[in-house]
């Protein structure tokens, strides 16, 4: 499985026969959509029409099935939401061998039920922008902490092709208060069981033309 990043919280997991499409909201940020016909496409909070014809649209909490790849959506607290409301989605994606984590725009501290239900995670996808937009750097490695995923990998930072509602944070910003020393930037990621450490590591993916 590879996984690329397009900017903002878009991400694409894929193999020769199967794109899983992660909040494809380009298209409302001033840039163009990823999506292909026959996509699975996942999106954790509020989004507009999916472009083309996907195989598969999930916007809620629930079990799914779709093309060997297990999704798991959990309704959760966005980082916006009042005590006790829950209006995003995180994802968790099983595929072969490796458990993947989309957080989302999530409130940083999770319930030891939610921790429970996430489990082990090989993979997490994280937003360090904030400014209100998302969750900034501290509240990201409040979860990183908590979750203690194999590999994190920042995303939803300042991208100059991309127009937020507010000013996201630049990545070397957000990179110094996680204090996480990351590899070279890679423009795909293939997670390899072999060789994980027991420390958490950070990737960072270049942004996918």
């Amino acid at each position: 499985m590879d996984m690329q990043f397009y900017g903002a919280n878009c991400l694409v997991l894929s193999n020769k026969q199967t794109r899983v499409v992660v909040d494809d909201t380009l298209v409302e940020l001033g840039g163009k959509s990823i999506t292909k016909d026959g996509d699975i496409c996942l999106f954790t909070g509020n989004h507009q029409p999916v472009s083309g014809v996907p195989k598969l649209v999930i916007d809620m909490p629930g079990e799914y099935e779709a093309s060997n790849v297990s999704i798991v959506g959990m309704q959760v607290r966005s980082h916006m939401d009042e005590q006790g409301a829950k209006s995003a989605v995180m994802y968790k994606i099983t595929w072969g061998d490796t458990r993947v984590l989309v957080t989302g725009h999530i409130f940083p501290k999770l319930t030891d039920d939610q921790l429970e239900a996430i489990g082990i995670v090989d993979v997490m996808f994280v937003p360090v922008g904030g400014n209100g937009y998302t969750l900034d750097a501290t509240g990201a490695l409040q979860l990183i902490k908590a979750i203690e995923p194999k590999l994190v990998v920042p995303t939803h930072y300042a991208d100059a092709k991309l127009a937020f509602e507010v000013p996201q944070a630049e990545l070397d910003d957000a990179l110094v208060t996680l204090a996480m020393e990351s590899k070279d930037k890679i423009s795909k990621l293939q997670f390899k069981p072999a060789e994980a450490t027991d420390t958490t590591q950070l990737v960072v993916l270049e942004t996918t033309k």
